[in-house]
């Protein structure tokens, strides 16, 4: 069974490729989101867009698969294993969860704001995005990495995809009691973008584990590597 491993927001596949060296097999895909890999995508960028593109990237492995999600590869990540759960093996996500008490942060707020969203992304070249996102807690090897594929492209998908999102987590709260039992939930103890507890309260509603990775931000498969690699390779020997 392969597994798939999914980005999020502002990242590319590069996200997971010192994890994936840590991995003991090689059926592991990593796929970019469409709009993050320099092209761009065939569809409108909105969430509904994306969790289709993940079915179908799914469906094309051919069996049930390991699937991994982090920040908005997560919340992609759930949305598919609560309405396709025929399509999953095991899942694991972090940095994102659903939950209907979520507010989203101040900058995802800015991003769905007309006009204060594209001045926003205006300024956000890699001279100003390198130490906002190094002081958000991505490690700087990888921050450095990220910012050579934050283009024009990238930043329209990101505005579509967060105003298409405002109340996701209402409209997708309904269907997560679908979700397969015995999910991992990775938690950044620093996380700044998202609050533990609300994922906690989806980890005890899912019947997930939740583990929490200490003195770690929002960007753990990059900061602890070898660990979180570890973590998903005992997951999936109980799957």
């Amino acid at each position: 069974m392969p597994a798939i491993l999914v980005h999020g927001v502002p990242d590319t596949h590069h996200l997971w490729s010192e994890l994936r060296s840590h991995l003991s097999r090689d059926d592991v895909s990593t796929p970019d989101l469409p709009g993050f890999d320099g092209k761009p995508p065939s569809f409108e960028p909105i969430k509904e867009n994306y969790v289709d593109w993940l079915i179908a990237q799914i469906e094309m492995a051919g069996e049930p698969v390991d699937l991994v999600g982090h920040d908005w590869g997560a919340l992609l990540s759930i949305r598919v294993a609560s309405i396709r759960p025929d399509l999953i093996r095991t899942w694991c996500v972090g940095g994102g969860s659903v939950h209907k008490d979520y507010t989203w942060h101040p900058t995802a707020q800015i991003w769905q704001t007309a006009g204060t969203g594209e001045q926003f992304m205006a300024g956000m070249v890699p001279a100003t995005a390198l130490p906002a996102l190094v002081g958000g807690g991505m490690p700087q090897a990888y921050a450095e990495e990220c910012v050579k594929h934050i283009d024009d492209t990238m930043k329209d998908c990101i505005l579509k995809l967060y105003r298409s999102a405002t109340n996701f987590m209402n409209e997708w709260d309904a269907d997560l009691d679908n979700m397969p039992k015995g999910g991992l939930m990775i938690w950044g103890a620093d996380d700044p973008y998202m609050q533990k507890e609300l994922a906690e309260k989806m980890a005890a509603r899912v019947g997930a584990r939740i583990v929490s990775l200490p003195e770690t931000g929002h960007w753990f498969p990059a900061q602890r590597p070898k660990e979180t690699a570890a973590l998903l390779e005992e997951h999936w020997g109980k799957g």
